[in-house]
């Protein structure tokens, strides 16, 4: 989603922000970090690479006015005046608090940092980022005692994995300013997103790819597979990501007569449709430009192995819609009395 090619960590401030169901109180720093060379570059790929396989970005959102959420103030305030990114830094973290609102919130570091130079659909923009270590890992140190050497366990950030972020980028579209956030600790689905910063998906072609095949896998597992086994359910998946990579755009009638034989099946997806819908809270659209990115990161999600009570496990490709109808073959054997599966192939890879 970006690329950090150019940037620059230009201001970082530490806080530590406490849990408010506990009555803890935050420790707030008054000034910037000042990085040797060494940290600098760690500290870098760190924050800025999970950011990079990002697919999908924010919009902000206020039940009365996008200016008043409070990330987006902050951070608008923020690009206007750099002299107040210490006090906004402080206000963030207060706001981050006071979503802490049960015993399960962690309390943590709060990294506030100013980035230049990212690179945002081929435009170099600024970013305030949020970024909250939550879990530290223990490692060893080794000291001098006495003319030898002795060792003491010591807790730390590790630099393999962002527990929470944001970057909000000074950049906006029809639809106001982007974010871009992950979430490696997800253990409270709404603190961050939508407590914390106030976001929603931005309406567009990676958000209407992805509800489409929610919507398609869900009917798999929840209809297809009951009614006539995972053979069918891996043919359906396998069809259905086939016509994604073979249409540019998707058109919900087309997409029926192509998947679907028989008009019984039609109806029944178009049934389920409206039951997703209502039960997820989300438009599925009719008509949609493909999102390559978000395909290929969403069949990663599909299953197609077929396991059986034997301890033998069948796993279908799911780039090759052909293969499960022409080379697998399901039957009944009477004298076992067991059903059986035969695949047919040239050679084993």
């Amino acid at each position: 989603m970006i690329k950090r090619t150019r940037a620059e960590l230009t201001k970082c401030i530490i806080h530590k922000v406490a849990n408010k169901y506990n009555s803890g109180k935050n420790s707030l720093s008054e000034s910037l970090v000042r990085f040797d060379e060494e940290s600098y570059e760690l500290l870098m790929p760190f924050l800025l690479k999970p950011f990079g396989t990002v697919t999908q970005s924010y919009r902000f959102n206020h039940h009365a006015d996008v200016r008043l959420n409070e990330i987006n103030n902050y951070a608008s305030k923020i690009f206007e005046d750099e002299e107040t990114f210490i006090e906004h830094s402080k206000n963030i973290v207060n706001h981050l608090y006071e979503q802490s609102n049960s015993a399960q919130i962690k309390t943590g570091d709060v990294l506030v940092v100013l980035f230049e130079g990212l690179e945002y659909k081929d435009v170099l923009t600024e970013a305030v980022g949020v970024f909250k270590i939550e879990n530290k890992v223990d490692f060893f140190q080794t000291y001098l005692d006495d003319d030898s050497f002795d060792v003491v366990v010591q807790k730390g950030i590790s630099t393999k994995k962002l527990d929470k972020g944001c970057l909000i980028l000074n950049s906006s579209d029809t639809e106001g300013t982007v974010v871009l956030s992950v979430d490696n600790n997800n253990y409270d689905a709404q603190y961050w997103i939508k407590n914390f910063l106030n976001v929603k998906y931005a309406d567009d072609r990676n958000l209407h790819t992805q509800h489409y095949l929610e919507l398609c896998r869900d009917f798999s597992e929840e209809i297809i597979k009951p009614e006539y086994g995972k053979h069918e359910q891996g043919n359906f998946l396998a069809n259905t990501v086939d016509y994604f990579k073979e249409h540019e755009s998707v058109d919900y009638h087309t997409f029926k007569d192509e998947i679907f034989e028989d008009d019984k099946h039609k109806d029944m997806f178009e049934d389920y449709k409206k039951h997703f819908e209502k039960l997820n809270d989300v438009l599925v659209r009719n008509n949609f430009e493909v999102s390559d990115i978000v395909l290929k990161k969403e069949k990663g999600k599909l299953k197609t192995e077929i396991k059986l009570d034997t301890n033998i496990q069948i796993k279908i490709d799911i780039d090759a819609p052909d293969a499960a109808s022409e080379y697998l073959e399901r039957g009944f054997d009477e004298e076992k009395k067991m059903k059986f599966y035969k695949v047919y192939y040239n050679a084993e890879k």
